[in-house]
């Protein structure tokens, strides 16, 4: 049974960091990555790394958050510093074998989210 379990959201400050991580258990994955889910908006794509290491970012993001995967542990991270209080969302971390690493509908498996408040 494929799980993904997420961790370390949080209340913060804007310029504030925090680390998330997601641990797969059941398989491992051609690629993982990064969503996120604000109050009354659609589901976007934040980050995504291939079995490859090749990474991939949402432009809002790049230079303030890095995606990261320890293989033996069969998990991801995402390192978000500077924050700011559009970060504000709920964060999922999703698993698949994705040909375009940003659409939600390329992945098959998702975790329950952690969510991440960024104040002003």
């Amino acid at each position: 049974q494929v799980q993904l379990v997420e961790s370390g959201g949080g209340l913060v400050q804007a310029g504030d960091s925090l680390r998330l991580s997601c641990a797969a258990s059941g398989r491992t994955f051609i690629a993982m990555g990064w969503f996120r889910q604000a109050p009354g908006k659609e589901r976007e794509f934040v980050a995504a790394v291939r079995w490859s290491d090749s990474t991939y970012y949402q432009d809002s993001v790049k230079g303030r958050f890095t995606i990261s995967r320890d293989s033996a542990k069969n998990t991801v991270y995402l390192q978000m510093n500077s924050l700011k209080p559009e970060d504000t969302a709920v964060y999922y971390c999703a698993a698949g074998t994705p040909l375009y690493t940003s659409r939600v509908k390329e992945y098959d498996y998702w975790g329950q989210g952690t969510p991440v408040t960024v104040s002003s």
